[in-house]
């Protein structure tokens, strides 16, 4: 059937139906990112006998109303789902789906609306759970460059330039350096009035504590190199419907678009044509009850059980230099930079493994515990983990960031929990931990003055002591070799 436009509380609206004569199952897709982005996606959906209901959020693209992220979604998607259920070609069975943002309007559509609005099941990719959660990690450090380039190519504006923050960093290669970060939208020459406030949103977990109330089923999917991997980890584990699912690969935000390090052959899913088998399953209800899935061992090229987790096992690694350095805001440690200086003071403490005598299969938890001083009261600390491999090639594994406010020059002992890694390491492979006080531009400076750091406008150095005897990094491995399962088979069960 020819697609047709159609508006709902105003808001531009592209409807697909199937062959037929109907009604039909529909699928409904909220985006900020242009719906006829989606027009490939809707019509995979009818081929295989949904209709396609794919929207402009408010503010965006042709959808008019000012563009207010995460403000509008729960109530324009419950108007949206009441309007669906209402058409002639609809029968009632709503699938809301997305991902990042999209996932965001999917979910509080699933866990904030009327029980006549609720969709029957919900598919949440590369969730982007809310403000807080994306501009901040856990521990509460800025995610600069992340959100920087996303409020650049979406914030304050009806359509979007993906390489907007690019072109501004090729024309200023120090563009994040400047202060306060607030400013951002200065120097990037156009108006961005949300940037400022984007920093206040401290509060997270809202969606995941709903998740425990849940009343549809979910499949979550996620990449183990995407910023919001722990978040699609941690909705999955809450999620209280009848049947919850996990597709965890070794992918970056664009899922099977983007692999990341570690990705073979068995991780090329075709996740569309999973999605439609999993949503049939989930409007007859055959899918069993419980929490299951599959997640990739990166550098194996096979798929676990979701829920795979290694025992926690203790490394001392040995320091090769830095147990006391500088962690200067002026000359930060860089996120995109994994070169060591060799000459002048050591700006972060550098430890090693021997190297590994057998393969390691390394699933769940990775954390660094150690004893540490900084002489200045606001101290943020990085610990990031770089297999250093026998060919010589270094390949950054994970990170973590805290930020500790003590009084200065006081030992403190601490963890830095880097997130959750599923990688087989080869023979011969040392693993090199760095700690350091930044990560920049991931992370936005500490300024060490005790100002918040995306409004401070004076850098202080900090220097930092690292007691090595007391570093103790923590791997999560697999006592014997895995036993192997098929993606599809753990998500349609």
């Amino acid at each position: 059937m020819t697609p047709f436009s159609a508006t709902v509380e105003g808001l531009a609206t592209d409807v697909r139906l199937p062959d037929g004569d109907g009604p039909f199952p529909t699928v409904l897709i909220r985006t900020p990112y242009d719906r006829l982005r989606h027009r490939p996606e809707a019509r995979g959906w009818t081929r295989r006998g949904f209709a396609a209901v794919v929207q402009d959020v408010r503010g965006r693209f042709a959808s008019p109303g000012e563009w207010r992220p995460y403000e509008n979604e729960a109530a324009d998607g419950a108007a949206t789902a009441h309007w669906v259920r209402g058409q002639p070609w609809s029968d009632g069975r709503l699938v809301a789906a997305g991902a990042s943002y999209a996932a965001h309007c999917a979910l509080v559509l699933a866990l904030e609306a009327s029980a006549e609005a609720r969709p029957d099941a919900v598919i949440a990719a590369v969730p982007a759970l809310g403000a807080a959660e994306t501009a901040r990690e856990p521990s509460g450090v800025e995610r600069l460059l992340a959100r920087a380039g996303w409020w650049a190519a979406h914030g304050d504006r009806r359509d979007s330039d993906d390489s907007a923050l690019d072109k501004a960093l090729a024309a200023d290669p120090a563009l994040l350096t400047h202060l306060p970060v607030t400013a951002l939208p200065a120097r990037l020459g156009r108006s961005l009035p949300s940037w400022a406030g984007l920093w206040y949103h401290r509060e997270r977990g809202r969606l995941v504590s709903r998740a425990e109330s849940a009343r549809t089923p979910l499949l979550a999917v996620g990449g183990h190199h995407d910023h919001f991997a722990e978040d699609t980890v941690g909705l999955w584990r809450a999620w209280g419907g009848p049947s919850a699912r996990l597709l965890l690969g070794p992918w970056r935000h664009g899922l099977v678009t983007a692999p990341g390090p570690g990705a073979g052959p068995a991780h090329r899913v075709n996740l569309g044509e999973l999605y439609v088998r999993w949503a049939r399953r989930a409007l007859t209800g055959e899918l069993a009850p419980g929490h299951h899935g599959a997640l990739a061992l990166g550098g194996g090229d096979l798929w676990l059980p979701a829920g795979t987790e290694g025992e926690p096992r203790t490394r001392r690694p040995r320091l090769l230099h830095g147990s006391a350095f500088t962690a200067d805001p002026g000359r930060p440690v860089r996120s995109d930079d994994l070169t060591v200086p060799t000459g002048g003071p050591p700006d972060r403490c550098l430890l090693v493994t021997p190297p590994l005598p057998r393969p390691l299969d390394l699933v769940g938890p990775v954390r660094v515990r150690l004893r540490a001083t900084a002489h200045t009261p606001s101290a943020d600390w990085a610990a990031r983990l770089v297999a250093l491999t026998s060919e010589g090639i270094a390949e950054r594994l994970l990170v973590g960031v805290v930020r500790r406010e003590e009084p200065a020059g006081r030992e403190a002992e601490f963890t830095i929990e880097l997130g959750r890694l599923a990688r087989r390491i080869r023979a011969g492979t040392r693993l090199r931990l760095e700690i350091a006080g930044h990560h920049f531009p991931a992370h936005a400076r500490n300024p060490h003055t005790g100002s918040d750091p995306v409004t401070a406008h004076r850098l202080l150095a900090s220097r930092r002591e690292v007691d090595p005897e007391s570093v103790a990094l923590t791997l999560p491995v697999l006592p014997s070799r895995p036993t192997p399962t098929e993606p599809a088979k753990e998500i349609l069960r």
